[in-house]
């Protein structure tokens, strides 16, 4: 067969190329036919110039059907409907053995980064097939699936991060569709309040509905009003640029907590230790360990008592990728987050 693989070439250039088909990595591989993907947040540092390194076949979130496997595959078969974690470790060793790929001691692998094949594309080489895929349980929609593969599976680590207990005020900077996903998890976890702030007026209101309570004008000072000067008690970081960041220190209340879940660019952020260190902050960032966080998250999804709907918006052929990213890099109210359907 033909297979298409969207590539960024440079900066707002996105070309479907044809390439040659994947093999397998090795005996404890698969390869998994690519029935749908998405174009996430990350993906757009590529296209916007943020990450230059170019060109590189990007997508790091697909569901799909098991097409050939290794010898030493034994969880999976030809024919099976998975789900592809976009974090990859090797599965073997003790890290791996904690279901974290962050703590592969091999190194953790992200698909579509260069490091690994890209995942919007027709076909994708999975290594450590094992440990990366998860049949796609009864109860999932495709798009709950495609969510679990790094979105939702992002935000829920984010508000692990953020140490949400019952009762707490949490602020979400940013709502894209991971910022969706933590205004959805820190209240699954037990928040009492989730104050979301995002330029945009519709993605406010669409995690008002969620349940989270909108901030409007300048965001710290209205964090601040709304809890009488302390500050919330965790934030949690769906942006991750200089002046979010910034904002994150300001909002936390003394003690509290930032959750760093959004990609910042590659200069430095120059942090205010002298102040973080007066006021007892914890700072954790983290690229979101995706296979430990299924065990949780899947039967929230299929009980219902956390909703994945709503967070995709807009739907276009692979072939039509450089319309997608152009609709997504709008950042507009309307397409929150779009699925490629090879």
């Amino acid at each position: 067969m033909i297979v298409k693989s969207v590539t960024i070439q440079g900066p707002g250039q996105v070309a479907v190329l044809d390439v040659a088909d994947p093999v397998l990595p090795d005996a404890a591989g698969a390869i998994v036919e690519v029935e749908a993907t998405a174009i996430c947040g990350s993906d757009l540092h590529f296209y916007d110039g943020d990450l230059p390194l170019f060109p590189v076949a990007v997508g790091h979130e697909a569901i799909g059907t098991v097409v050939e496997v290794g010898d030493d595959i034994q969880r999976f078969a030809v024919g099976d409907r998975v789900l592809v974690a976009s974090v990859a470790g090797c599965g073997a060793c003790r890290g791996c053995a904690t279901g974290d790929p962050i703590a592969c001691l091999g190194g953790a692998k992200v698909f579509g980064s260069g490091e690994l094949g890209g995942a919007q594309s027709d076909l994708l080489a999975v290594p450590a097939a094992d440990f990366q895929l998860l049949a796609i349980p009864d109860g999932v929609s495709d798009e709950a699936a495609l969510l679990l593969t790094d979105n939702l599976a992002t935000g829920w680590a984010g508000a692990r991060r953020a140490g949400v207990q019952p009762g707490d005020t949490v602020v979400v900077w940013g709502l894209g569709a991971v910022g969706q996903c933590a205004v959805r998890s820190a209240l699954a976890q037990g928040a009492e309040r989730v104050l979301a702030f995002d330029p945009v007026a519709g993605r406010r209101d669409l995690a008002v509905a969620a349940g989270a309570i909108a901030l409007a004008g300048d965001p710290v000072t209205a964090v601040l009003e709304a809890t009488q000067g302390l500050g919330a008690d965790s934030v949690i970081d769906a942006v991750a640029n200089d002046q979010t960041l910034d904002a994150a220190f300001a909002a936390v209340r003394s003690s509290g907590t930032i959750s760093v879940i959004g990609i910042h660019g590659l200069d430095p952020y120059p942090l205010g230790i002298l102040m973080g260190v007066f006021r007892s902050i914890t700072l954790r960032m983290t690229t979101a360990p995706v296979q430990s966080t299924w065990a949780e998250l899947v039967p929230l999804v299929q009980s219902g008592r956390l909703d994945a709907a709503g967070i995709f918006t807009h739907t276009f052929p692979l072939a039509e990728a450089g319309a997608a990213y152009a609709a997504v890099a709008a950042r507009s109210a309307d397409c929150l987050k779009v699925l490629l359907a090879p």
